[in-house]
Protein backbone atom coordinates (compact mmCIF):
# COMPACT_ATOMS: atom_id res chain seq x y z
CA UNK A 1 0.00 0.00 0.00
CA UNK A 2 0.89 3.71 -0.43
CA UNK A 3 0.42 7.15 1.02
CA UNK A 4 -1.61 8.03 -1.20
CA UNK A 5 -3.95 5.06 -0.88
CA UNK A 6 -4.04 5.54 2.87
CA UNK A 7 -5.41 9.32 1.79
CA UNK A 8 -8.12 8.06 -0.27
CA UNK A 9 -9.35 5.44 2.91
CA UNK A 10 -9.38 9.38 4.84
CA UNK A 11 -11.57 11.16 1.94
CA UNK A 12 -13.94 8.41 1.67
CA UNK A 13 -14.06 7.34 4.58
CA UNK A 14 -13.94 3.35 3.17
CA UNK A 15 -14.19 1.53 6.78
CA UNK A 16 -17.30 -0.14 8.62
CA UNK A 17 -17.71 2.77 11.12
CA UNK A 18 -19.28 6.36 11.63
CA UNK A 19 -17.78 8.15 9.21
CA UNK A 20 -17.62 11.25 11.63
CA UNK A 21 -15.30 10.61 13.45
CA UNK A 22 -11.16 9.39 11.53
CA UNK A 23 -7.87 10.27 12.70
CA UNK A 24 -4.58 9.22 11.36
CA UNK A 25 -1.38 8.15 13.22
CA UNK A 26 1.73 7.11 11.60
CA UNK A 27 5.08 5.32 12.54
CA UNK A 28 8.06 4.62 10.56
CA UNK A 29 6.13 1.05 9.82
CA UNK A 30 2.88 1.66 9.97
CA UNK A 31 -0.26 4.16 9.49
CA UNK A 32 -3.07 3.98 12.31
CA UNK A 33 -6.41 5.06 10.80
CA UNK A 34 -8.91 5.50 14.28
CA UNK A 35 -12.36 6.13 13.65
CA UNK A 36 -14.97 6.31 16.47
CA UNK A 37 -14.87 2.68 17.50
CA UNK A 38 -11.90 0.90 15.99
CA UNK A 39 -8.46 1.27 15.42
CA UNK A 40 -7.22 -0.13 11.99
CA UNK A 41 -3.14 -0.45 11.94
CA UNK A 42 -1.23 -1.37 8.46
CA UNK A 43 2.04 -2.13 7.92
CA UNK A 44 4.38 -0.05 5.50
CA UNK A 45 5.70 -1.93 2.92
CA UNK A 46 8.90 -1.46 4.06
CA UNK A 47 12.25 -3.74 4.78
CA UNK A 48 15.02 -3.05 7.67
CA UNK A 49 17.92 -4.39 8.93
CA UNK A 50 15.37 -5.74 11.57
CA UNK A 51 12.14 -6.46 10.33
CA UNK A 52 10.58 -7.07 7.16
CA UNK A 53 7.58 -6.48 5.69
CA UNK A 54 8.24 -5.99 2.06
CA UNK A 55 5.96 -8.64 0.64
CA UNK A 56 1.70 -8.89 0.92
CA UNK A 57 2.53 -12.72 2.14
CA UNK A 58 4.77 -10.92 4.99
CA UNK A 59 2.27 -8.63 5.97
CA UNK A 60 -0.91 -10.63 6.39
CA UNK A 61 1.63 -13.05 7.89
CA UNK A 62 2.97 -10.04 10.58
CA UNK A 63 -0.49 -9.19 10.92
CA UNK A 64 -1.85 -12.72 12.03
CA UNK A 65 1.03 -12.74 14.40
CA UNK A 66 0.44 -9.43 15.73
CA UNK A 67 -3.09 -10.25 16.41
CA UNK A 68 -2.52 -13.76 18.30
CA UNK A 69 0.50 -12.51 20.52
CA UNK A 70 -1.61 -9.44 21.83
CA UNK A 71 -4.38 -11.51 22.48
CA UNK A 72 -2.09 -12.84 25.17
CA UNK A 73 -2.52 -9.52 27.31
CA UNK A 74 -5.48 -8.04 25.67
CA UNK A 75 -7.37 -10.61 23.99
CA UNK A 76 -10.95 -8.26 23.98
CA UNK A 77 -8.98 -5.39 22.11
CA UNK A 78 -7.55 -7.83 19.02
CA UNK A 79 -10.16 -8.80 17.09
CA UNK A 80 -8.75 -9.88 13.95
CA UNK A 81 -7.22 -8.93 10.65
CA UNK A 82 -9.03 -7.46 7.99
CA UNK A 83 -8.42 -6.89 4.28
CA UNK A 84 -8.19 -4.27 2.19
CA UNK A 85 -9.60 -4.26 -1.44
CA UNK A 86 -9.08 -1.71 -4.25
CA UNK A 87 -12.86 -1.15 -5.61
CA UNK A 88 -12.83 1.15 -8.42
CA UNK A 89 -9.37 2.62 -7.38
CA UNK A 90 -11.02 2.85 -4.02
CA UNK A 91 -9.07 1.06 -0.98
CA UNK A 92 -11.82 -0.29 1.36
CA UNK A 93 -10.82 -1.97 4.95
CA UNK A 94 -12.72 -4.89 5.04
CA UNK A 95 -14.40 -4.73 1.70
CA UNK A 96 -16.01 -7.61 -0.14
CA UNK A 97 -15.65 -6.89 -3.54
CA UNK A 98 -11.70 -6.44 -5.17
CA UNK A 99 -8.45 -7.21 -5.28
CA UNK A 100 -6.50 -7.20 -2.37
CA UNK A 101 -3.90 -4.73 -2.06
CA UNK A 102 -3.33 -5.24 2.12
CA UNK A 103 -4.55 -6.12 5.63
CA UNK A 104 -5.04 -4.27 8.68
CA UNK A 105 -4.89 -5.71 12.79
CA UNK A 106 -8.86 -4.90 13.42
CA UNK A 107 -8.61 -3.51 17.37
CA UNK A 108 -11.14 -1.98 19.24
CA UNK A 109 -10.99 1.34 20.12
CA UNK A 110 -9.72 2.77 23.30
CA UNK A 111 -9.86 6.13 25.80
CA UNK A 112 -6.50 7.97 24.35
CA UNK A 113 -7.15 9.64 27.50
CA UNK A 114 -6.28 6.71 30.00
CA UNK A 115 -2.82 5.88 28.03
CA UNK A 116 -0.41 5.75 30.98
CA UNK A 117 2.06 7.50 29.24
CA UNK A 118 -0.30 10.67 29.21
CA UNK A 119 -1.69 10.03 32.74
CA UNK A 120 2.27 9.82 33.88
CA UNK A 121 2.70 13.95 32.36
CA UNK A 122 -0.56 14.68 34.56
CA UNK A 123 0.39 13.19 37.51
CA UNK A 124 -2.07 10.52 37.56
CA UNK A 125 -1.24 7.45 37.81
CA UNK A 126 -1.14 5.67 41.64
CA UNK A 127 -0.09 2.95 43.28
CA UNK A 128 -3.08 0.53 43.14
CA UNK A 129 -2.24 0.95 39.08
CA UNK A 130 0.94 -0.35 39.50
CA UNK A 131 -0.39 -2.91 42.01
CA UNK A 132 -2.54 -4.20 39.11
CA UNK A 133 0.27 -4.01 36.54
CA UNK A 134 2.23 -6.15 38.90
CA UNK A 135 -0.39 -8.71 39.50
CA UNK A 136 -0.96 -8.88 35.53
CA UNK A 137 2.34 -9.11 34.22
CA UNK A 138 3.85 -11.82 37.29
CA UNK A 139 1.07 -13.84 36.01
CA UNK A 140 1.70 -13.64 32.29
CA UNK A 141 5.40 -14.24 33.00
CA UNK A 142 5.33 -17.13 35.23
CA UNK A 143 3.02 -19.02 32.44
CA UNK A 144 4.39 -17.78 29.01
CA UNK A 145 6.39 -19.90 26.74
CA UNK A 146 9.87 -20.34 28.21
CA UNK A 147 13.01 -19.54 25.71
CA UNK A 148 15.06 -22.33 24.53
CA UNK A 149 18.29 -21.13 23.23
CA UNK A 150 21.07 -19.77 25.72
CA UNK A 151 21.28 -16.13 25.89
CA UNK A 152 24.06 -15.10 23.76
CA UNK A 153 26.39 -12.83 25.50
CA UNK A 154 28.28 -11.54 22.17
CA UNK A 155 24.91 -10.32 20.89
CA UNK A 156 23.83 -8.50 24.54
CA UNK A 157 27.01 -6.47 24.34
CA UNK A 158 26.62 -6.39 20.25
CA UNK A 159 23.15 -4.91 21.06
CA UNK A 160 24.65 -2.29 23.75
CA UNK A 161 27.15 -1.15 21.27
CA UNK A 162 24.52 0.12 18.61
CA UNK A 163 24.60 3.03 20.80
CA UNK A 164 28.07 3.86 19.04
CA UNK A 165 26.02 4.76 15.67
CA UNK A 166 24.51 7.94 16.97
CA UNK A 167 27.34 8.95 18.69
CA UNK A 168 28.53 11.74 16.50
CA UNK A 169 24.60 13.44 17.13
CA UNK A 170 25.71 13.22 20.85
CA UNK A 171 28.67 14.90 20.69
CA UNK A 172 27.03 17.57 18.17
CA UNK A 173 23.82 18.04 20.90
CA UNK A 174 25.24 17.15 24.13
CA UNK A 175 29.32 17.65 23.84
CA UNK A 176 32.23 16.07 23.94
CA UNK A 177 31.80 14.56 27.30
CA UNK A 178 28.69 12.83 26.80
CA UNK A 179 30.39 11.12 23.96
CA UNK A 180 33.39 10.41 25.96
CA UNK A 181 30.59 8.66 27.87
CA UNK A 182 29.10 6.52 25.61
CA UNK A 183 32.69 5.26 24.37
CA UNK A 184 33.01 4.51 28.40
CA UNK A 185 29.79 2.79 28.48
CA UNK A 186 30.49 0.26 25.50
CA UNK A 187 33.69 -0.91 27.34
CA UNK A 188 31.84 -0.83 31.02
CA UNK A 189 29.00 -3.22 29.59
CA UNK A 190 31.90 -5.33 27.48
CA UNK A 191 33.42 -6.20 31.36
CA UNK A 192 29.69 -6.32 32.76
CA UNK A 193 28.74 -8.80 31.00
CA UNK A 194 31.65 -10.86 30.90
CA UNK A 195 31.64 -11.05 34.64
CA UNK A 196 28.15 -11.79 35.19
CA UNK A 197 28.03 -14.33 31.74
CA UNK A 198 27.46 -17.23 35.06
CA UNK A 199 24.57 -15.63 36.38
CA UNK A 200 22.45 -14.74 33.13
CA UNK A 201 23.12 -18.65 31.91
CA UNK A 202 21.96 -19.48 35.41
CA UNK A 203 18.95 -17.63 35.23
CA UNK A 204 17.95 -18.93 32.05
CA UNK A 205 18.38 -23.01 33.31
CA UNK A 206 16.06 -21.52 35.90
CA UNK A 207 13.06 -20.71 32.99
CA UNK A 208 13.74 -16.90 33.32
CA UNK A 209 14.54 -15.91 29.97
CA UNK A 210 10.39 -15.96 28.41
CA UNK A 211 8.49 -14.96 25.29
CA UNK A 212 7.89 -11.56 26.66
CA UNK A 213 6.18 -8.56 25.34
CA UNK A 214 8.89 -6.64 24.28
CA UNK A 215 8.07 -3.45 24.00
CA UNK A 216 6.78 -3.06 28.00
CA UNK A 217 6.48 1.22 28.55
CA UNK A 218 3.79 3.27 29.39
CA UNK A 219 2.53 3.92 26.19
CA UNK A 220 1.43 0.58 25.46
CA UNK A 221 -0.71 0.40 28.14
CA UNK A 222 -4.24 1.83 28.92
CA UNK A 223 -5.19 2.03 32.93
CA UNK A 224 -8.82 1.64 32.37
CA UNK A 225 -10.59 -0.68 35.28
CA UNK A 226 -7.81 -3.21 34.59
CA UNK A 227 -5.05 -2.38 32.43
CA UNK A 228 -4.79 -3.60 28.87
CA UNK A 229 -1.20 -4.03 27.30
CA UNK A 230 -0.91 -3.63 23.98
CA UNK A 231 1.13 -3.57 20.82
CA UNK A 232 3.88 -5.91 21.70
CA UNK A 233 6.39 -7.05 18.87
CA UNK A 234 5.52 -9.44 16.77
CA UNK A 235 8.73 -8.66 13.91
CA UNK A 236 11.51 -9.82 15.08
CA UNK A 237 11.41 -12.28 18.24
CA UNK A 238 14.86 -11.53 19.26
CA UNK A 239 13.26 -8.30 20.71
CA UNK A 240 10.72 -10.32 22.22
CA UNK A 241 12.25 -13.28 23.97
CA UNK A 242 14.78 -12.14 27.06
CA UNK A 243 15.22 -12.25 30.56
CA UNK A 244 12.16 -11.30 32.48
CA UNK A 245 14.32 -8.79 33.90
CA UNK A 246 14.81 -6.83 30.60
CA UNK A 247 11.48 -6.80 30.68
CA UNK A 248 10.39 -5.09 33.43
CA UNK A 249 13.42 -2.92 33.47
CA UNK A 250 11.65 -1.34 30.43
CA UNK A 251 8.68 -0.29 31.80
CA UNK A 252 10.67 0.61 35.76
CA UNK A 253 12.69 2.71 33.33
CA UNK A 254 9.82 4.75 31.99
CA UNK A 255 8.72 5.43 35.53
CA UNK A 256 11.74 6.67 36.41
CA UNK A 257 12.15 8.85 32.69
CA UNK A 258 8.50 10.73 34.15
CA UNK A 259 10.02 10.93 38.03
CA UNK A 260 7.83 8.33 39.14
CA UNK A 261 11.26 6.31 41.08
CA UNK A 262 8.69 5.46 44.01
CA UNK A 263 5.83 3.51 42.32
CA UNK A 264 8.58 1.70 39.90
CA UNK A 265 10.34 0.46 43.36
CA UNK A 266 6.15 -0.32 44.42
CA UNK A 267 5.60 -2.30 41.05
CA UNK A 268 9.16 -4.50 41.58
CA UNK A 269 8.15 -5.35 45.13
CA UNK A 270 4.69 -6.44 44.71
CA UNK A 271 5.49 -8.39 41.37
CA UNK A 272 8.56 -9.88 42.98
CA UNK A 273 5.79 -11.15 45.82
CA UNK A 274 3.89 -12.63 42.92
CA UNK A 275 7.06 -13.89 40.87
CA UNK A 276 10.12 -13.90 42.64
CA UNK A 277 12.47 -12.74 39.91
CA UNK A 278 15.04 -10.85 42.12
CA UNK A 279 16.77 -13.25 44.58
CA UNK A 280 20.41 -12.30 45.56
CA UNK A 281 22.61 -9.25 44.58
CA UNK A 282 23.58 -10.46 40.97
CA UNK A 283 19.87 -9.98 40.35
CA UNK A 284 19.67 -6.46 41.27
CA UNK A 285 22.84 -5.30 39.45
CA UNK A 286 21.47 -7.16 36.24
CA UNK A 287 18.33 -5.36 36.67
CA UNK A 288 20.05 -2.22 37.00
CA UNK A 289 22.52 -3.09 33.68
CA UNK A 290 19.16 -3.88 32.02
CA UNK A 291 17.30 -0.45 32.82
CA UNK A 292 21.22 1.03 31.63
CA UNK A 293 20.28 -0.85 28.50
CA UNK A 294 17.12 0.54 27.67
CA UNK A 295 17.54 3.82 28.60
CA UNK A 296 20.72 3.46 25.72
CA UNK A 297 17.75 2.21 23.57
CA UNK A 298 15.51 4.94 23.73
CA UNK A 299 18.32 7.30 23.81
CA UNK A 300 19.14 5.66 20.30
CA UNK A 301 15.95 5.66 18.83
CA UNK A 302 15.33 9.56 19.43
CA UNK A 303 18.54 10.13 18.31
CA UNK A 304 17.27 8.43 15.09
CA UNK A 305 14.10 10.06 14.83
CA UNK A 306 15.56 13.80 14.91
CA UNK A 307 18.34 12.55 12.05
CA UNK A 308 15.35 11.43 10.39
CA UNK A 309 13.44 14.61 10.86
CA UNK A 310 11.84 16.87 8.37
CA UNK A 311 10.45 19.65 10.62
CA UNK A 312 12.71 21.40 13.00
CA UNK A 313 9.92 21.07 15.60
CA UNK A 314 10.26 17.56 15.59
CA UNK A 315 13.74 17.50 15.09
CA UNK A 316 14.20 19.70 18.64
CA UNK A 317 11.55 17.32 20.16
CA UNK A 318 13.50 14.52 19.49
CA UNK A 319 16.95 15.62 20.35
CA UNK A 320 15.36 16.90 23.80
CA UNK A 321 14.29 13.53 24.42
CA UNK A 322 17.29 12.40 23.46
CA UNK A 323 19.56 14.33 26.00
CA UNK A 324 16.62 13.18 28.81
CA UNK A 325 17.40 9.98 28.25
CA UNK A 326 20.92 10.91 27.89
CA UNK A 327 21.03 12.09 31.21
CA UNK A 328 18.95 9.10 33.18
CA UNK A 329 21.24 6.35 31.36
CA UNK A 330 24.36 8.24 32.93
CA UNK A 331 22.84 8.23 36.11
CA UNK A 332 22.55 4.36 36.07
CA UNK A 333 25.59 4.08 34.60
CA UNK A 334 27.19 5.89 37.62
CA UNK A 335 25.46 3.81 39.90
CA UNK A 336 25.90 0.44 38.56
CA UNK A 337 30.30 1.48 38.16
CA UNK A 338 29.64 2.02 41.97
CA UNK A 339 28.44 -1.42 42.42
CA UNK A 340 30.91 -3.22 40.72
CA UNK A 341 33.47 -1.06 42.74
CA UNK A 342 32.22 -2.12 45.86
CA UNK A 343 32.12 -5.76 44.36
CA UNK A 344 35.91 -5.44 43.84
CA UNK A 345 36.56 -3.76 46.74
CA UNK A 346 35.13 -6.33 49.34
CA UNK A 347 36.96 -9.03 47.01
CA UNK A 348 40.15 -7.53 47.94
CA UNK A 349 39.60 -6.91 51.30
CA UNK A 350 38.49 -10.89 51.53
CA UNK A 351 41.72 -11.85 49.74
CA UNK A 352 43.58 -9.51 51.94
CA UNK A 353 42.44 -11.21 55.08
CA UNK A 354 42.97 -14.40 54.16
CA UNK A 355 46.66 -13.66 53.04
Amino acid sequence: MTSEQISKIIEYKAFKDSPLVVELRETHISWIILTENYAFKIKKPVKFSFLDFSTLKKRKYYCEQEVSLNQRLAKDTYLGVVPIRLNHDIPFIDGLKGKIIGYAVKMKRLDNEREMDVLLQAGKVNKNHLFQLADQLATFHAFTDEVEEAPNIEKMQEDFADIAKVEDLIRQEIGESAAKKIETSIVFSHQFLKAHAKDIRERHIMGLNIDGHGDLHSGNIFLLNQPIIFDCIEFNPHYRQMDVLSELAFLCMDLDFYGQAGLAIYFMKRYNINYPVIITEADHRLFLYYKLYRANIRMKVNALRAMQAIETNIRKKHLRLMEDYYQLFKHYLTLLEDKQKEIGNANGNRIARAS
